[in-house]
Formats: C-alpha cells, structure tokens, sequence
C-alpha cells in the first residue's frame, strides 16, 4: 500500500504495508474480517483500496489540500457576480474561440464578449456590471476545429426554457435579494430513516406540473403528519424531456426551472427542515443526456470531453452518454456538483442512480451475479469505483452527517461499508430485491402458495456490516407498462369497488395484503424504510408524463390527494393504516438496529412470527383459514396489541378485541429460558403487532 503522505485518518490503513511493519503479521481488511468468504478475493480488494487511496493522493497533492478544497469547482467555474462586474469561466479544451451571446448583445459575436484561453483548457471572459443583469438569457457560441455550435455553460446555475420555441438557454441569476435559509443548522433522524421518495412536478392533484411552493405548502404538511422523517426527491437537476422522470440530466448545476427559481427551492429545503425532515437529493451520475445544445454531448466539438470514447460512450439501454470517471476533470466536475448542492441548496444527502450500470464495463446488463467470483473477476470498473468512494468521502467531509444511498442491484459486497473496511463508504444501499419479491409472488403464486418463511428471508437477507433502505414498491412500478403492488392485487375493481359498503372480494384482498406487505417490508429493517408518494394509500392511477401518444396531458402526472381525503372511500384506511405503521416504527429509538428474531414460522399454515426489541410482530397470510389459539414460544410476560391491520378503523373486519393483553402460558421445558406460549387468534390475510408489556 501506499507509503506517500496522506491525511492523517488514512495512515492507519495503509500502515500495514509500510517499511517499520514488514514484519508485523498482516492483519486482514475489514471487509474480509467480516466476511470470511471474501479471503480468496483480499488482493482485489485491497487493490481497489489501494486504487482510491492513489487517487486521493493525486487530487489532494498528498494531502496538502482537502477533498473539499478540492471540489470547489463551481466557486471557480460558471458565471459570477463580482465586485467588478462579472466572470465567466469554462472548461473547453477543444475549443479556439467561444464568444457569451445574449440578451444583452442581440446573441451576435462581439469582440467585447469574446473569452480569453487560459493553461490547461479553461477560458476566462470578464465584463463590466453593466454587460447583463440579472434575467438576461445567454449561451456560449463555441468553435472548433470544423465547427462550431451553441452550447449551456456546463457550470450555469440556471437554465429555462421559451415556452413557445421550446429552446433551452442560460439564464444570469443573481436577484436583489437570495433566499437565507432560516434554519441555521439541522441534524437528519436516522433513528431509523424514515424516507417519502417524491417528485415535485407530480406532486399536485391538479392537471398540471406542480412548483417547489406548492409542494411545500402542500404536500410536505402531509409527509410530516404521516411520519416520515426525510424526502428523496427526484428529478432536481434540469433536463430537456420531462417525462424522463429526471434521470437524463443536461445541466448538473442547475435546478429544473419547470419547477420554480433557485431560491424557491431553497425555501422548500428550509421549511423541511424546520418540519424535522431530512431532503435527500436523488443525483444522476451515471449518465448523461445524449443533447449537444442543450447538454454536454458534444461540448466543444469533442464528443469525449466529458464521457468515454468508442464503444463505451453510449450506454446500450438508456441512450445516454456515459462519463470517463478516468479522466481528473470530469472527477472534478462530478465531485464539485455534490459539494454544490450540500452547501447550495443545504441538501442532507444523496441517492445515487444507476450505481450498477456505473460499476461494471457492462453496466450489468447480462450479468447473472451468482457468487463472489462475479464482483472480482476483472469485470468492474475501477475508476467508476474511485469516483464513488470518493464521492462518498468528500461529502461525508462537508457534512459529517450527510445520507448517502446506493441504488445498486448486483449485491456488490462492501458498497455500504466504511472505506477503512476497504467499502466504498455509502451509508446505505437500497434493498432492490425486495419490490421484485412482491411483484414475483403476487404475479406468479396463487394466495395459497405464499409462503412466510421466504417472506421473511428475502426481507432481512442483506449483509450484516451494510445498512439497507427497504422498500415494497419501487417508483418503476407505476409507470406505463408496469403495474403497483395495489394494481396488482385488485386491479380494475380500484375503480369499482372502492368505495365504503361497496368493496368486494378484490378490493377486500387487496387492502390486506397491501397493509400486510408493508407491515412486513418495514418490521424487518436494518437501515431505513422508503415510501414512493401515493404507496401509502394505493394510488391508484400509473404515471404517464405528457407526450404526443396522450395529447400532452399531465392526467396521470400526478397524484390524486383527493382519493385519500375522502373519508367515504377506502384509500384513506390505507393511509390511516400507514401513518399508524410509522408511528411505531419511527416512535421506536434506533429500531433498525434491534436484532430482528424469527419466533415461529409454518409454511403449511402460511403464519410467521418475529420479534425486534420488545415488538412482536405476527402474520397470518392464509386466505381461506382462521385459527384460534394459536401458539408460539416467546420471552415469558405479558403483551398488548399496539396495531392489528384487520381493524375496522384500517378496513379490516375487527374480529379480535385488541382490548385484551395477552399472558404466556407456562412451560416447564421453555421456563428455564424466560420463554413460554403465547396463543393468539388469528384472523386470515392478517397481522398484528403486540409489545412487551413485562
């Protein structure tokens, strides 16, 4: 390992290798420590290490500046105000003139707004205060060798586009008076993590796209009162096709303006965290929009300025560019857009997409996955690697405390582990086999073939020195072409059947097993638990942005807050039933660190039991049989019924009186362990949760 000074956290992994230990016995990487079927695979991952720890000398000089120094890209670069007027700088190698078009200048080439080449590829214009003002839109007129175009400042901070041209352009913002943030300083609540991943142009109920003010006067009172303590929100970088959902980005500074101004959002980040929560940012950097006037596809007539070059610079599946995490600029770059938005904006964290895709030479695509061999078998790609570790560092440098989450499907081992351990330092990973779980088993078993003890394996199989997000639905299910867990199960009958006194045996089914489903995906966390807006009370419409195939109606982009307002239909018993899940769940201190126990589990009967703290937690998937008396050993005691989804108040039948406490009975046999029978009745498509009274 390395022998080069670096900062001081670091010596202590690298010590190992150095000359003063050659003959200190090698002690093993944390990972390995953890998991001893990483053995044969140690000189990889140490290699990798290695590899981040090489990189990390590289951009800090050996350690004589800090990440964050470092990424400070955005300070540098873009538009800025100064006490002498204004500057303007980029990066554009290939370029030999670049001249600022605007407003200001009739958008013609004048000599007076002609940038200045500086070393290294950058280019530097300085104007008088008077050259713009803010509100002016403006481009660069880019030439090359052979060519030349009009292209977005790749470091502007604001981008809107002519409603009747449908044209994209930079937009000066610099208002009178920004937005302060009034909640100074703001610790997230982890205890457990508690997510509403949301969108805020769907976000209305109205047809329409919704702002960042109306989300907040809105829809985050409702996050609040539900009990979630952070939203996720999508879609926050601009991009040119907004049925995109927000994962083709063209401008990584700048907030999407279909939304409202920079300091609006500000404001709905600020009132957040005066409501207790924590806003984790979904970021796009695994790939790129494909756009050349309006992105970065082909900047300064160098299609590879910013992303990989042959067969590697599309992505196969999401035409897309992919980024040359190779190359230190576009590291800069890509580093720099993650501290801007933390200090910015006063984001808490990020969601990273496509961690997968950006992982592998083949994104994944076509990989199997089967056993270890498959994360170190020369597949993986180690500057990909890099840049995630140390992205993971520099925010954890700028804030401590920040969320980090990785969407990430292949189980690559030591993704959520601390870089010492020799991970890549996410906080956490988002457990996507779950939703695929819940969509298997309703789409392929009959009721009577759900079995609990699979149920309870796909939910709690995660490695145990990594931090999972749990969720039952993912935000892909509602789209066109796919259906929701409550689609699933009831169908079109939603339509029909939904309302009070009217429901039939659908509807009934699926309000059970909706609650039951969630119950069980959020009991069994290690990490935190997350929530696609409108799960919470089965929204029942899909999501299909406007487009030429619907007339460019925003109907199904957005969500009907109506259904779960009224009280006359049965959405609003899923959602009562949802507040009450996270009331427990989030009302329990450091619930996703209490050990989850498996009490009892019978496929036959379809019953499963566990335990998490002083929480007893019963399912009963039958859909045809009820049992009385029905029994399990527990810790001896006495327990109470703190929430039953087959309540009427949730749309249940309220066939127990949850009124009573419930005594172990004694057992000779099990006495000696503390432990005795409990014996329950339970109602079929049911679950209850009961806890520890002594």
């Amino acid at each position: 390992m390395a022998t080069k000074p670096i900062a001081t956290k670091d010596k202590k992994s690298i010590a190992k290798n150095s000359p003063k230990s050659k003959n200190v016995k090698k002690t093993k990487i944390g990972l390995v420590k953890n998991d001893s079927w990483l053995e044969p695979f140690e000189n990889a991952i140490v290699g990798r290490h290695q590899h981040v720890l090489d990189k990390l000398n590289e951009l800090t000089n050996n350690g004589k500046i800090s990440l964050s120094e470092f990424a400070s890209g955005h300070l540098y670069f873009g538009l800025h105000k100064t006490e002498k007027g204004w500057t303007l700088r980029e990066w554009a190698p290939n370029a030999t003139e670049i001249y600022v078009v605007g407003d200001f200048n009739g958008w013609n080439e004048l000599p007076q707004y002609k940038m200045k080449k500086l070393k290294n590829g950058n280019w530097e214009i300085n104007l008088k205060p008077g050259a713009m003002k803010h509100g002016d839109l403006y481009k660069l007129r880019v030439h090359w060798e052979g060519g030349q175009g009009e292209r977005i400042p790749a470091w502007c901070r604001r981008v809107v586009q002519d409603e009747q041209t449908k044209i994209f352009s930079a937009q000066v913002w610099s208002p009178e008076t920004p937005y302060v943030f009034k909640k100074k300083s703001f610790k997230p609540n982890t205890s457990p993590l508690l997510i509403y991943e949301c969108h805020i142009g769907m976000a209305q109920d109205e047809e329409k796209v919704g702002t960042y003010i109306e989300f907040k006067d809105k829809v985050l009172p409702r996050i609040a009162a539900d009990g979630y303590n952070c939203i996720q929100i999508m879609a926050i970088a601009e991009h040119p096709y907004y049925g995109s959902f927000g994962y083709h980005v063209s401008n990584f500074f700048a907030p999407s303006s279909r939304f409202g101004t920079p300091e609006e959002l500000k404001e709905l980040v600020d009132e957040a965290h005066k409501l207790g929560i924590s806003v984790v940012m979904d970021i796009v950097h695994s790939h790129a929009v494909k756009n050349e006037q309006e992105g970065l596809g082909n900047f300064a007539g160098d299609g590879c300025q910013y992303f990989m070059g042959g067969g590697r610079r599309e992505h196969p599946a999401w035409d897309s560019l992919c980024f040359d995490y190779g190359k230190n600029e576009v590291i800069h770059y890509l580093m720099s857009n993650c501290k801007y938005w933390l200090e910015e904006y006063k984001f808490d964290g990020f969601r990273f997409d496509g961690v997968t895709s950006m992982l592998y030479y083949s994104h994944g695509l076509g990989e199997a996955f089967c056993g270890y061999g498959d994360y170190y078998n020369g597949h993986q790609d180690d500057e990909a690697i890099a840049y995630l570790t140390l992205a993971n560092l520099l925010i954890h440098e700028v804030n401590p405390k920040a969320i980090t989450i990785a969407e990430e499907v292949s189980g690559m081992p030591g993704l959520a582990a601390p870089f010492k351990d020799g991970g890549y330092g996410f906080d956490y990973r988002m457990a996507m086999n779950v939703p695929d779980y819940w969509i298997k088993t309703i789409k392929e078993l009959r009721d009577e073939d759900w079995k609990p003890s699979s149920m309870f394996w796909e939910t709690t199989n995660r490695r145990a020195d990594e931090k999972t997000i749990s969720y039952a639905e993912s935000h892909d299910q509602a789209l066109v072409g796919d259906k929701t867990i409550i689609f699933r199960l009831v169908d079109a009958d939603m339509y029909w059947h939904f309302k009070k006194g009217d429901e039939n045996f659908m509807a009934h089914r699926g309000i059970a097993l909706h609650k039951m489903i969630r119950l069980l995906t959020a009991s069994t966390i290690n990490g935190g638990y997350l929530n696609f807006m409108g799960n919470e009370f089965g929204h029942p419409e899909w999501i299909d942005f406007p487009r030429e195939g619907n007339g460019w109606s925003h109907k199904y982009a957005r969500r009907q807050w109506n259904l779960v307002d009224n009280k006359d239909l049965c959405y609003h018993y899923l959602g009562d039933f949802d507040k009450a899940m996270m009331t427990i769940i989030g009302g329990t201190k450091n619930f996703q660190k209490t050990k989850v126990e498996e009490r009892w589990h019978n496929d036959g009967d379809q019953v499963l039991a566990f335990s998490s703290g002083d929480l007893l937690f019963v399912f009963s998937f039958s859909p045809d049989r009820s049992f009385t008396d029905y029994g399990f050993i527990v810790p001896e005691g006495s327990y109470n019924v703190v929430l039953n989804t087959d309540a009427k108040e949730f749309g249940g039948n309220g066939l127990s009186d949850d009124t009573v406490r419930h005594f172990t009975n004694f057992d000779s046999i099990y006495h000696q362990d503390g432990k005795g029978w409990l014996k329950l009745y339970l109602p079929a498509r049911s679950a209850v949760v009961l806890q520890k009274a002594d």
